[in-house]
């Protein structure tokens, strides 16, 4: 069996430096044979695929050093900026503050946390961890899937999540107040639309 690990291209660049800050990775690469050898640019996954933008080719590595770099700190400064927008304490939520997996049992209408380790390290925190979770077969104690759709409480984004990307669920005393809030208002939203389901189904008896 090789050894050898798979390259990874940029066109016939082989990508040789990645650094991935907020909302996209600034990459260099590298084509020794090209008349232009050196390449940076943005990358962006959606899914499965890799997009690269805002390319720029040339023959001087240095100058293409000193882009990346450039790059790689206004990314930097986007997120910065992105942190001090932030409304609300930006605490991280550890696993000694969550009732662990194993005795959360079905866990649609719960707040739960992402683990830190799932999230890159500049979105390590409360407003990125805490989300209510809706539906999904991941819910379920056991469950067929692991999926679980949510709704972020900082954001108000639609998420979905995996079961095992779940710290725990947060302890009641270690949720923020201003996450109560949001999770009470989220529930109270969710508790009508259950009920407009509802009136729908015998509507059409």
């Amino acid at each position: 069996m090789s050894d050898k690990t798979e390259k990874r291209m940029a066109g016939h660049y082989e990508v040789v430096q990645g650094i991935r800050i907020g909302n996209r990775e600034v990459v260099l690469g590298v084509d020794e044979k090209a008349e232009l050898p050196y390449f940076c640019a943005f990358c962006e996954v959606n899914g499965i695929f890799e997009s690269y933008q805002e390319g720029v080719a040339g023959d001087d590595y240095v100058e293409m050093a000193e882009l990346f770099a450039d790059r790689v700190k206004g990314q930097c400064g986007k997120a910065r900026e992105e942190q001090e927008a932030v409304t609300v304490p930006r605490v991280k939520i550890t696993t000694d503050m969550c009732k662990p997996m194993s005795q959360c049992g079905d866990i649609a209408g719960k707040v739960m946390a992402v683990k830190l380790e799932v999230l890159r390290p500049e979105y390590r925190s409360a407003e990125n961890q805490l989300i209510y979770v809706r539906r999904g077969n991941g819910t379920r104690e056991h469950g067929t899937g692991s999926a679980c759709y949510c709704t972020a409480l900082y954001s108000g984004e639609n998420q979905r999540w995996e079961r095992y990307d779940f710290a725990g669920e947060v302890k009641r005393e270690c949720l923020p107040q201003w996450a109560k809030e949001r999770a009470a208002e989220i529930a109270k939203e969710q508790k009508g639309e259950n009920n407009k389901d509802k009136e729908k189904r015998w509507e059409a008896r």
